[in-house]
């Protein structure tokens, strides 16, 4: 089926091929603070599996990648590359997927393991209508089961790609002027249908680097999946009857790093702690960057956050580039299948590069490990990374749940930090503004 290029495509560099752009190659990113903006350069990806990507935002930021299908996970993205306005590609993730989706419910009658045991993709994925995508379908052949060489298959319109308003990009008012935009977001999605529940798989792309992956529930409640016990579900019937069984969707995504490329990668903590001291207006916090060296589970805690950086690579400013990992709301979990490993729980876990490493838990290859307790076990030196970020929601029902349900959400941010010197699209007059515009480096100005 022949290939095609979903938006522009500025042009065609073939130093993005293997190892990023020229920038990437001096160790610097973009041009120098003040320098005249010019078109980003993007090239159509070269997909080795699936199908090229790329779209330029209003913006003039664009990004690109290699989309595909696969039984289990779904939707899978390749090779992500963004360009902020006035700069070359920068290589962000050599792939993306979801590792596995648990639903345990609170009566521990049941739990479903919906991407290794039903799968998001096969007869699962659901083709779509104008209705769910008033954007643009995007069709791909996808087999019943396992691929077409054993199994009948069909091209069908499967993934939504769509240009949204993303809202009040920036605002600052200075002398009586306001200077305010809005933004546009690419948003790429697919709908599969495991049991009685319906998912979205969405990911989101900003003008400004970022990324959203979420996973969207609706369908309708279990009829299998009803309780007496009142501390254990909810009453959707009349009177305290019908007590749908609370549960949970326990989601954990898998990230491979390819900042500049693959390998080279770091880990990083951040902790803002209080020190017990007060200053005249507000208490004092230090604020510490650990590395974190080798393969290891973490978890959330007030005022922490956890990037990948680069640190051969480095922005105007000299600062290395890097990916901040921002968790949204999340109810902290153990996957069913991590019951018996000490520790097992995690709300990030971050290994080593391996192919055989798929799944979060019930991983298909056993010698590789059973999932992320076994893949973090051997403590293994982090370079080529992969972030397992899992974002669990306890769903209590309630009667507006019938029928179908509303659409509810659980996901996380990937927030560039320091990846370009300034903002990814400077507005005209702020070009200079680099640093502290009152102090020394008003120079800039």
């Amino acid at each position: 089926m022949p290939r095609k290029v979903t938006a522009v495509v500025v042009a065609v560099v073939a130093a993005l091929a293997v190892g990023g752009s020229a920038w990437f190659a001096a160790g610097r990113a973009g041009p120098q603070p003040g320098a005249a903006p010019v078109p980003p350069v993007v090239a159509a990806p070269s997909c080795d599996r699936g199908e090229p990507l790329v779209r330029t935002l209003s913006s003039g930021a664009a990004w690109s990648m290699c989309w595909r299908v696969e039984p289990d996970q779904g939707l899978v993205l390749d090779d992500v590359r963004f360009a902020p306005a006035g700069h070359e590609a920068v290589p962000v993730l050599a792939s993306m997927t979801m590792g596995q989706l648990e639903v345990p419910y609170d009566t521990g009658l049941r739990t479903t393991e919906d991407i290794t045991t039903h799968g998001f993709g096969g007869r699962n994925l659901r083709s779509l209508t104008p209705t769910e995508c008033p954007g643009t379908l995007r069709s791909v052949v996808v087999p019943d089961f396992g691929d077409v060489a054993v199994g009948d298959g069909a091209a069908r319109p499967v993934l939504c790609e769509e240009v949204v308003d993303g809202g009040i990009a920036y605002r600052s008012e200075e002398g009586g002027t306001a200077l305010v935009a809005r933004k546009d977001e690419l948003r790429l999605s697919t709908v599969s249908k495991v049991g009685w529940y319906e998912y979205v798989t969405q990911y989101t792309f900003g003008a400004d680097g970022s990324i959203r992956p979420e996973l969207g529930a609706t369908g309708d409640l279990s009829p299998d999946d009803y309780t007496d016990d009142p501390a254990r579900g909810w009453p959707v019937g009349p009177g305290g009857t019908d007590r749908a069984a609370s549960h949970a969707h326990n989601a954990v995504w898998r990230l491979h790093w390819a900042l500049g490329g693959r390998g080279g990668q770091v880990v990083e903590q951040y902790d803002a702690v209080p020190t017990g001291e007060h200053g005249p207006r507000s208490p004092v916090l230090d604020g510490t960057l650990a590395r974190l060296k080798t393969e290891q589970v973490v978890t959330k805690a007030d005022r922490r956050w956890w990037r990948v950086a680069r640190p051969g690579l480095r922005n105007a400013d000299g600062h290395p580039v890097s990916y901040q990992i921002d968790l949204g709301p999340t109810a902290t979990f153990e996957l069913t299948a991590d019951h018996g490993h000490e520790g097992a729980g995690y709300d990030v876990a971050f290994s080593e590069a391996s192919g055989c490493q798929v799944f979060a838990s019930a991983n298909d290859d056993v010698r590789c490990g059973r999932g992320v307790p076994d893949f973090v076990a051997d403590a293994q030196p982090l370079d080529d990374v992969v972030a397992w970020v899992a974002v669990g929601f306890h769903h209590v029902p309630r009667d507006e749940d019938q029928s179908p349900m509303e659409m509810h959400w659980q996901g996380f941010t990937l927030t560039p930090r320091d990846l370009v010197a300034q903002r990814a699209d400077v507005p005209p007059g702020r070009e200079a503004v680099n640093g502290d515009v009152q102090g020394e480096p008003a120079r800039h100005r």
